[in-house]
């Protein structure tokens, strides 16, 4: 099984093209799990009503000012945009109240002091944690568009982010027990990734009910598995994520745009044999990224790419879901 590189077809993987502007050329239930995200989060707006005001007090350069923004409507992306316009483009994150992390096109609540995050920040380790947690949820959408159908691929699930493991990860099903992609293979959903960061598409959130969510993901038994435990631990809600057409379950928050994506590197899958059994085998796929603000040289790059492809020892996919949910669920 190996990946489409120069369109020559092989037995289980290839690598689609672009053909549209929107991110991947979606399967069915793909476009299907996005056509609900859509009429879900149309939903939710109309279910608004009334507009009520909200003050947003922004604390941070070029100085510290009261917005007067909608209730459940207004974002802090669209805050950003009265801030001026490079602050809509760096920021990855927002911060509410000084305590809580916030996804920069999160309708907001209630009224709130603001703080907008990025990479240089000097205490970035929030925004660090929720870029990778982007990664991981971008890889499953470069895998999800890069597996042929009868790779019998199912997204499992990743992990919360460890920034000292040195590695994102994503967990994976295939049908084949034996897959070992090649480095140009690695190399290929490497630059799958940086295509995705040039086109700039936000990232969405959306909290659903179990219900819908069992109806987004129908067709992937190990979500259908997740999906009551998750809401169990959520108030009955499900959180869900969307970049293009693809939409996958993480708790948040995430950076505001696939532009923030800056090196990346695709550097490893591990077969995983605890668990596995016949037709459905795990594997754990490992990257490693910067943020495009960030630059470093090639021999520091290297390190970290070959620190990124040890296996990542976060928990496994093939233990207890609801033991673990809080760890596997990121």
């Amino acid at each position: 099984m190996s990946l489409n590189i120069r369109r020559i077809r092989y037995p289980a993987l290839q690598l689609h093209h672009v053909i549209k502007k929107h991110y991947s050329v979606a399967s069915k239930s793909t476009a299907k799990a996005s056509e609900l995200f859509t009429d879900e989060q149309r939903r939710q707006r109309e279910n608004v009503g009334r507009i009520e005001k909200i003050e947003v007090r922004y604390l941070g350069l070029p100085h510290d000012t009261t917005l007067v923004m909608n209730r459940e409507l207004s974002t802090p992306y669209d805050c950003a945009r009265h801030i001026g316009e490079k602050y809509c483009r760096q920021s990855a994150l927002a911060l509410l109240d000084n305590k809580t992390p916030w996804d920069m096109r999160r309708p907001l609540r209630d009224s709130c002091t603001l703080q907008l995050l990025n990479f240089t920040s000097p205490e970035p380790h929030i925004a660090n944690k929720a870029f990778w947690r982007s990664c991981s949820f971008l890889l499953g959408a470069v895998l999800q568009a890069s597996f042929k159908p009868e790779a019998g691929l199912f997204l499992h699930s990743f992990p919360k982010p460890n920034i000292k493991s040195g590695s994102f990860v994503h967990d994976i099903v295939l049908a084949e027990e034996h897959w070992n992609p090649t480095v140009p293979e690695l190399r290929a959903l490497s630059i799958e990734m940086i295509k995705l960061s040039q086109q700039d598409l936000p990232i969405e959130r959306l909290d659903v009910s179990s219900e819908l969510a069992l109806e987004m993901f129908h067709d992937n038994p190990f979500k259908r598995e997740q999906i009551p435990s998750v809401a169990a631990q959520n108030n009955g809600q499900v959180t869900v994520y969307r970049v293009g057409e693809h939409v996958d379950i993480s708790k948040g928050p995430m950076m505001g745009s696939t532009g923030l994506l800056g090196r990346c590197t695709i550097s490893a899958s591990h077969p995983i044999k605890e668990g596995s059994e016949r037709g459905k085998h795990f594997y754990r796929m490992q990257g490693v990224a910067l943020p495009a603000v960030l630059r470093i040289g090639h021999f520091a790059y290297n390190i970290l790419e070959n620190r990124s492809r040890k296996l990542n020892s976060a928990k496994l996919p093939n233990e207890p879901f609801e033991d673990t949910v809080a760890e596997q669920v990121a």
